[in-house]
């Protein structure tokens, strides 16, 4: 069974514990408080994972990557979402035409006067 080695990162459960209440973002948090719970022998990642309803490979990967770079393993860190459709060259070229083009004009009969 896999558990975070504190001792490797001079840590200790309490120290996660802190972090777990603490920490800036609610990802990180719970990160921490799995490495917490984890640790300390309250749960295990399986059980851990089904009670914050995440995958077992999830909380699992949150244990290897404290394992292998401590505390930088776990904290979240937003990644950007994925990769723009368009460039920034056709981006561009889309905002161009669309400002040239003429404006259309909306009917509204329900906005029409007698």
């Amino acid at each position: 069974m896999i558990r975070p080695d504190f001792e490797k990162w001079n840590q200790s459960a309490e120290e996660m514990r802190r972090l777990s209440l603490e920490a800036e973002h609610k990802r990180s948090r719970e990160r921490f408080q799995a490495l917490y719970m984890i640790g300390t022998g309250q749960s295990n990642a399986s059980q851990w994972a089904k009670t914050i309803k995440r995958c077992k490979q999830t909380v699992l990967g949150w244990v290897h990557g404290y394992n292998e770079a401590g505390l930088s393993g776990v904290y979240y860190q937003h990644t950007g979402g994925p990769t723009a459709k368009l460039s920034e060259a056709e981006k561009k070229q889309s905002l161009t035409r669309s400002s040239r083009a003429s404006p259309k004009t909306i009917s509204c009969p329900a906005m029409a006067g007698p």
